[in-house]
């Protein structure tokens, strides 16, 4: 492929070109090898500090030939050296620098370099890659970065090469050592149950790590040593109630929030310690009440500071420059304190204008802020009680809906999960929702190709329906289609055909809500309850559909739909038999409901049953030791003169839940 040019750099640069800059150039040609070497140390010499003579070269070819001279198998190892101090000096400049160089595909040839003998040359290759790679227009998946590359680094002795560069003299190697166990043990349990039992001079690695967050080691090595151990617990290599985490990796980290830390320490200790405590609910707790933490985080909304005088602009262009990552990190830990405990919830929204905050964050220009300001009010409206005062104090539903009109997936998914939780029945925001149009964004988000937006959509939908009048049930329906249904319901997601199940149950609820909506979708309806019936799928999707099943045949006219397909009740009475008991009672509150000694027709539905072994089954089960099936079948009583009929009573919706 071509070495490509930035158009911008070639207009803005070309005019300027020198004569000398070409002769720097013209030189990487010539046929005498030691001209060549001392033309590339010229070079080199030439671009230090200077961004525009390091642009002057990009444009004229410098970049394929200094390449090409470092490849070759006859360049002489000093020339190859020189070549890759020059390219990482070169990649010290702009970041369309770094662009140029990557479309000259400069990471395989210095990665080829590293295989080298001479250490100097590695060293080279080594410097300018890691000038590359820390420029944020290189792509990260051009280097080792995902669980498959750990595992890679790890079956090739990583963690054995790397542990004993943990005693070494030099700080600098330590840290780089700490880094790398961090990169390492992040989200990899593999890594991480391997890293818990190597032994560094007779010392496990945890109780080296626990020494370097002791407060006297340096912040930087407090910090990463913190990281280490909590992605080895995130892991599951170290258990939550350890001491090392609850004694001593917690407390550096809630040590690290304090105003006394320099920002962009603050905002790494807040970000490492939401991830911490994010599934533990006994960490967040302990967390909650280490240091005034709630309160302390407040703070993290000040910055900028206020400014009022000109010898403070440095003090404001460093508070500008970490006052998004500051908010960010605020949220984030909010979000993992009050994913759990109501207590904690009260708590963080009682802090200071906190609501306002969060609200305001929901519109910052900054995607990362309004991600994370998503997820904190996504944790804290799995309260009831916050959900019935504050929430509606705030009008929260208003810029929630907004965001969730035009926003990237990793938002939708957050807050289409939290709009699951405003439309539970008891949330005073869920009307309001609905008149703004919220059943057809919901089924627009059916239709994602996102398997997480999928789900929320469906998951909204269900708790919207859950014992909603007939228009909102009508709306769904309408705005779904019988034909998205379909889809849905053969939907490769598990999560997403559940969700879908228990839209139905709730929407076939209520007696005349059901005769209405099995009398205008009830052919397609009993059709996709066969199909699942018929399928290889778990028990609990093939119980809900049985339960879909009670609930239709708990309509007045709707039950006919059953009684007239005998495909159906043969799957009932085989349900019946079935080894698990769930499926068995899911089964008979559907005979239960088609029999009810009370309706219409009971009489000629009771005959047709008992023609197809119904009874037969209903003694077997009188007699079964299960104490589940005793309890709502010992009643059912069978004469010789015909059936007398137990009602069990119509199966209620599904009830709305948290998300």
């Amino acid at each position: 492929m071509a070495c490509l040019l930035e158009t911008p750099i070639r207009m803005s640069v070309l005019s300027e070109v020198t004569a000398s800059s070409r002769h720097y150039v013209d030189r990487l040609f010539d046929p005498d090898p030691q001209k060549v070497l001392q033309g590339v140390i010229d070079m080199k010499n030439a671009v230090i500090g200077n961004n525009k003579q390091k642009a002057n070269l990009i444009v004229l070819g410098a970049v394929p030939r200094l390449l090409y001279l470092l490849q070759q198998e006859t360049s002489s190892t000093e020339l190859k050296t020189e070549c890759a101090v020059v390219l990482g000096s070169l990649a010290m400049g702009t970041e369309n620098n770094v662009k140029s160089l990557l479309d000259c595909h400069i990471i395989p040839a210095l990665l080829q370099g590293l295989l080298s003998p001479d250490l100097k040359f590695i060293e080279a290759c080594l410097r300018c890659l890691r000038t590359i790679f820390t420029s944020p227009v290189t792509p990260e998946e051009l280097l080792y970065t995902g669980p498959d590359h750990q595992t890679i680094l790890f079956n090739h002795g990583a963690v054995q090469n790397i542990a004993h560069l943990l005693t070494s003299l030099s700080y600098k190697v330590r840290m780089q050592a700490l880094k790398c166990f961090s990169v390492l043990a992040f989200e990899n349990p593999q890594v991480s149950m391997t890293l818990v039992n190597v032994l560094v001079d007779g010392e496990l690695l945890p109780q080296i790590f626990v020494k370097m967050l002791q407060r006297d080691k340096p912040i930087e090595m407090q910090l990463t040593s913190a990281k280490c151990l909590t992605y080895m617990c995130r892991a599951g290599a170290i258990r939550t109630d350890d001491n090392c985490i609850v004694l001593k990796t917690l407390p550096c980290l809630v040590r690290m929030c304090s105003k006394e830390r320099l920002l962009e320490e603050r905002v790494e200790g807040a970000e490492t310690l939401a991830y911490l405590i994010e599934p533990d609910v006994e960490l967040q707790r302990i967390a909650s009440i280490t240091d005034h933490l709630i309160a302390m985080l407040a703070d993290y909304f000040k910055y900028p500071s206020s400014v009022s005088a000109i010898t403070d602009i440095k003090r404001l262009d460093h508070d500008l420059k970490h006052a998004h990552e500051l908010r960010q990190a605020a949220f984030k830990l909010y979000a993992s304190l009050g994913a759990n405990d109501e207590d904690i919830r009260k708590k963080i929204i009682e802090t200071e204008n906190m609501m306002d905050r969060i609200v305001t964050g929901l519109s910052e220009s900054s995607v990362k802020v309004r991600l994370a300001a998503v997820r904190c009010l996504h944790s804290l409206s799995r309260s009831v009680q916050q959900l019935r005062t504050s929430f509606q104090d705030h009008a929260v539903w208003k810029p929630l809906m907004k965001v969730l009109q035009n926003a990237p997936d990793e938002i939708l998914v957050v807050a289409s999960s939290m709009l699951c939780n405003l439309l539970l029945e008891f949330s005073p925001s869920k009307e309001p929702i609905l008149e703004s149009g919220a059943v057809e964004l919901l089924c627009g988000l059916t239709q994602s190709e996102n398997p997480a937006l999928r789900v929320n959509g469906i998951w909204a939908l269900m708790n919207m329906a859950f014992q909603a009048e007939q228009k909102i049930k009508a709306d769904i329906l309408r705005s779904l289609s019988t034909e998205q249904l379909f889809r849905l319901l053969s939907d490769s997601d598990l999560n997403v055909l559940m969700k879908t199940l228990g839209l139905l149950r709730n929407l076939l609820s209520t007696r005349p809500h059901i005769d209405k909506i099995m009398s205008t979708h009830g052919k397609q309806i009993m059709q996709a309850v066969t199909l699942i019936l018929e399928g290889e799928h778990n028990i609990e999707v093939k119980e809900q559909t049985l339960c879909i099943l009670a609930n239709i045949a708990d309509g007045t006219t709707a039950k006919d739909l059953i009684m007239t397909n005998d495909d159906i009740l043969q799957k009932i009475k085989y349900y019946m038999g079935h080894s698990h008991v769930k499926l068995q009672l899911a089964a008979m509150f559907c005979i239960s409901n088609l029999i009810w000694n009370e309706e219409e027709g009971s009489q000629e539905r009771q005959d047709k049953l008992r023609d197809m072994g119904i009874v037969d089954i209903l003694h077997k089960l009188s007699q079964s030791p299960d104490s589940n099936l005793c309890d709502k079948w010992s009643f059912t009583l069978v004469a010789q003169a015909g059936v007398q009929w137990r009602d069990l009573g119509s199966l209620k919706p599904l009830p709305p839940e948290f998300k």
